[in-house]
């Protein structure tokens, strides 16, 4: 029964829309400006850089948050079980950003929850995933391919260490270890999917690419995009 608790927890951590919020606060519904999603990267090329990184900020600690009240509530009783705690929390929040009732489920990719996600894992797991995602983004600037490949590696990750029982997974059971991979598998299909035309413009070379300063050229004027 914890398994459900911790997913409806998640899942109403989740539906605090970041960047919704801080886009009605400036004039605008951010789903109807740049590519719709209501996420981190459509608020950097809308916005700018500072809206941004309070919508980042934003959906990292909702999640963290999600994962910590979680642990609060059943750490104590199911110590022991303490990985499938943080994966339900973790996914809870991410399908809670990602299909928000009261937005139509018309939500943002989740990218920026799972760093909230992975900041809640075990520091060596979220250090290893950080450096792939940061990696890959200072080298092509390209967030839907840092998203895309962190997740392969946090699954990975998550099978290596788990057969191996280190880490977090030190003291889990197999079949605890596999439900945990399984949720992983399902976080990282869904992001595939929900980036599928990110990487068909990937494929042809016409991703936008997105750099953090202000002189970004794929960045609109905030006092513009307000007054539309």
């Amino acid at each position: 029964m914890f398994r459900l608790y911790c997913l409806l927890i998640g899942y109403a951590m989740g539906l605090f829309q970041t960047s919704y919020i801080y886009g009605k606060a400036h004039g605008i519904d951010i789903r109807e400006h740049g590519s719709g999603n209501a996420g981190t990267t459509n608020m950097l090329r809308t916005l700018g850089t500072k809206a941004g990184l309070i919508t980042f900020a934003g959906d990292v600690l909702k999640t963290m948050a999600a994962v910590w009240i979680c642990r609060l509530l059943f750490g104590g009783t199911y110590s022991d079980q303490l990985p499938v705690i943080i994966c339900y929390a973790g996914l809870g929040a991410i399908l809670g950003h990602n299909f928000p009732f009261y937005l139509g489920f018309k939500g943002g990719k989740g990218i920026a929850c799972t760093a909230g996600f992975i900041f809640s894992l075990d520091p060596v797991m979220s250090v290893m995933g950080l450096i792939v995602f940061f990696s890959i983004f200072f080298i092509t600037h390209y967030l839907s391919l840092g998203s895309i490949m962190v997740y392969i590696s946090i699954f990975i990750e998550f099978v290596v260490f788990g057969i191996l029982h280190m880490l977090m997974f030190k003291g889990a059971t197999d079949a605890e270890v596999i439900e945990c991979c399984v949720i992983v598998a399902f976080l990282t299909g869904m992001t595939i999917f929900k980036h599928r035309e990110n990487i068909k413009r990937l494929m042809n070379g016409t991703e936008k690419k997105t750099y953090l300063k202000k002189n970004n050229p794929e960045i609109k004027d905030p006092e513009k995009t307000e007054k539309k």
